[in-house]
């Protein structure tokens, strides 16, 4: 039987609502168990506030960017083009609802660590169940509020056409056009969060190894080490806001470009397809979370992997029927519906061959482990030699997978795939938060001198958090380089439905496909340009993190020469000072690179021309995509090496091998979890400020 099409657009915001009530349960379900003694919540507590702190100064500095950045758009509105109105509306929805899914991720699970820790107690099994369900909190929250907020926005925009407020002679494409502020707000925030954020976690972490475990020889989450607590804090600031504003930017952009793309194959059966999509792999994700459990003996990783196995193949299933009833010609519906296999395949593929590069399971991490017997310098040149290789087999599925979802279902296909591939979001994001609150426990375990049974459940649980969070870092890059890509697509299919309006050339056009012409001076130089960026952007991260370590390093050695007693344990350290350090700098360092990224697309539109921008975007893509495999992966790599060896292997902690490991794994540390990841929002951004002012730029472009 038949669903009309307006009762399916149903699918989406119901299934955002359920999210966010589900959200709620599994937050009051979790708020109901003991968060232990009194130890471990005052340094829950701790964590909790210097986090939530953090935060809300975050979120003060992206308010100002924001309306700086929505002033623009009203005078624009109010000289230029009324749309523009519409377009800060849904500027402001992306930007607020991104900033509420990583504030409601932050608040359950800054306050799940102590209470994973306490149920650790009872086993591995209700250990992991705390601390997943807090990352079931952030999916449903991720997921619910892209949901609610793209659907609310339709509605109002259809409303606002209809009763005369926006002119507009198809109101599909007006909506469409208006939705990608939302987009751009959402990329706005998850760079901030993912710039600042990898600032905070990267440069408390770096300093508090350098001093604790280099200098004094204190173990990790040692209470005397006075950065301890600032370290615990960016877990959650990097690993829990940072993530969770990644994907939810990647999975708004992606319904976006999608719709973009399917209004012009397939009018509205195609805007309507990714959003029911979206709302239908939900029930897929809470289905599929059924499956996380695990014996007292068993493997915590297997369990979790179970999870995301069981939500990709029921996801299949349920996209069959949802492409066989919107889109009615079969053979169209079959192709659409093998792009959508497309993309989750890619996404359980890059999972496992992430799993394989980063794992200490494997010949790569034990290859730089190896390295690190002879120092130093053979481990750094090892890992780098691992990051490289692990871009080749990603590179290859990519590709396999776009050409497989293009020739199945052309363009639309391949915005499809991606659309696919971010519908595993709910639980990767779970998968994801888990690794930090685990960490986390077992800081909260080691402080407070939990029982060595405790410690060691603790232990286990964040050893496979350390392997998810570089498996889930390379789905979140490489749903960020999909995502891109179904923009870039859609610019310039934007371009070309603007330069019809306005009566000028647009790209040229072969067989019906756009193309860029890259031997063209302009375009060339705009590839050029955008493959340049990534570099000089990572360079700001970089020397970021070491201007934030540096000050944690010299704070943490004047608490030791100054407060003899911290050592002895006869004197707290003062844990507040390290975190306003890493505080101050996560927020000072981003600005500088924030500005770059949104000015620089506008600068070589304007400048050079659309497809001069066009080229730009390609360049910037492919060599982002390509960075941040390489950085996430082999900075991973070089934490699990060093891992391997602390766990008794090589000579153990504090054998010449382990020396050399700590040096590599500090190496890696700004690689796999700042530079590495701040880019994925960065070429987010870059096509979602494209896309917003290719009106203006066909319009007004300087012609040179």
């Amino acid at each position: 039987m038949a669903i009309d099409l307006q009762t399916l657009m149903l699918v989406a915001p119901i299934a955002g609502a359920i999210s966010l009530i589900l959200a709620a349960v599994f937050a009051r379900s979790i708020s109901g168990q003991s968060a232990g003694n009194e130890k471990m919540r005052s340094i829950s507590s701790a964590i909790h506030e210097g986090a939530m702190a953090y935060l809300n100064r975050q979120n003060k500095t992206i308010a100002m960017f924001a309306i700086v950045i929505l002033a623009i758009f009203l005078i624009i509105g109010a000289t230029v083009d009324k749309s523009w109105f519409g377009i800060g509306i849904s500027f402001v929805v992306g930007a607020v609802f991104s900033a509420l899914a990583g504030f409601i991720g932050m608040k359950v699970t800054t306050s799940s660590n102590s209470r994973t820790a306490e149920a650790a107690r009872k086993g591995l099994n209700a250990a992991l169940m705390v601390s997943f369900r807090a990352g079931m909190v952030m999916g449903l929250a991720v997921v619910g509020l892209a949901l609610l907020g793209v659907s609310s926005l339709i509605y109002l925009f259809d409303y606002t056409i209809k009763s005369g407020m926006f002119a507009s002679a198809d109101s599909t494409t007006t909506i469409l056009q208006l939705l990608t502020g939302m987009g751009f707000g959402a990329s706005l925030v998850a760079m901030f969060a993912r710039v600042g954020g990898g600032i905070y976690t990267k440069g408390a972490d770096v300093g508090a190894d350098l001093v604790g475990k280099v200098e004094a020889g204190i173990p990790e989450d040692d209470p005397r080490n006075p950065a301890v607590i600032a370290d615990n804090v960016g877990d959650n600031v990097g690993d829990c806001a940072g993530m969770g504003a990644d994907l939810f930017e990647s999975y708004i952009v992606t319904i976006i470009g999608a719709m973009i793309l399917g209004n012009i194959v397939y009018g509205l059966p195609g805007v309507i397809l990714p959003l029911v999509i979206g709302g239908a792999a939900v029930f897929a994700a809470l289905i599929g979370s059924l499956f996380v459990r695990t014996k007292e003996n068993g493997d915590a990783l297997v369990a979790l992997n179970n999870g995301i196995i069981a939500t990709a193949l029921i996801s299949a299933v349920i996209f069959y029927f949802v492409t066989q009833q919107i889109i009615p010609d079969t053979a169209k519906s079959m192709g659409i519906f093998l792009a959508s296999l497309v993309g989750l395949a890619v996404a359980i593929l890059i999972v496992y061959v992430t799993d394989y590069f980063t794992s200490t399971k494997h010949r790569p991490v034990r290859s730089i482990a190896e390295a690190a017997q002879t120092g130093a310098g053979t481990n750094v040149i090892q890992g780098l030699a691992v990051g490289l290789e692990s871009t080749a087999p990603i590179a290859i599925i990519i590709v396999i997978g776009i050409l497989a979802a293009f020739y199945s279902a052309g363009i639309y296909g391949i915005a499809i795939a991606a659309m696919a591939l971010l519908s595993l979001t709910v639980i990767i994001v779970a998968v994801d938060t888990f690794g930090p609150v685990s960490d986390n426990a077992g800081g909260i375990a080691e402080m407070s001198g939990l029982p060595p049974e405790v410690r060691k459940i603790t232990d286990k649980l964040d050893a496979v958090g350390n392997t998810t969070k570089a498996t889930t870092k390379g789905f979140a890059i490489c749903s960020a380089g999909l995502a891109a890509l179904a923009l870039l697509l859609a610019f310039a299919q934007e371009v070309n439905t603007q330069a019809v309006l306005q009566g000028v050339a647009g790209l040229p056009t072969i067989g019906g496909t756009i193309v860029i012409n890259i031997l063209d001076p302009k375009i060339l130089a705009g590839m050029l340009i955008g493959g340049a960026l990534p570099f000089f952007f990572s360079a700001f991260t970089m020397r970021a993190v070491g201007n934030a370590a540096k000050g944690i390093v010299e704070e943490v050695r004047r608490q030791f020469k100054e407060k003899k007693g911290i050592m002895a344990g006869t004197e707290k350290p003062d844990y507040a000072k390290c975190v306003d350090i890493c505080a101050s700098a996560g927020i000072r360092e981003l600005i500088v690179p924030g500005i770059i990224v949104v000015v620089l697309p506008l600068l070589v539109g304007f400048v050079l021309g659309v497809g001069a921008l066009g080229g730009f975007l390609a360049g910037a893509l492919i060599t982002a995509q390509f960075m941040a495999i390489f950085m996430s992966n082999s900075g991973g790599a070089w934490d699990n090496a060093k891992k391997y060896i602390e766990v008794g292997n090589l000579g153990g902690k504090g054998s010449v091998a382990h020396k050399a490991a700590v040096v590599g794994d500090t190496v890696g540390d700004p690689l796999k979890d700042t530079s590495g990841p701040a880019l994925n929002p960065m070429i987010k951004i870059l096509n979602t400020i494209s896309i917003l002012f290719v009106a203006l730029i066909v319009k007004f472009a300087l012609k040179i």
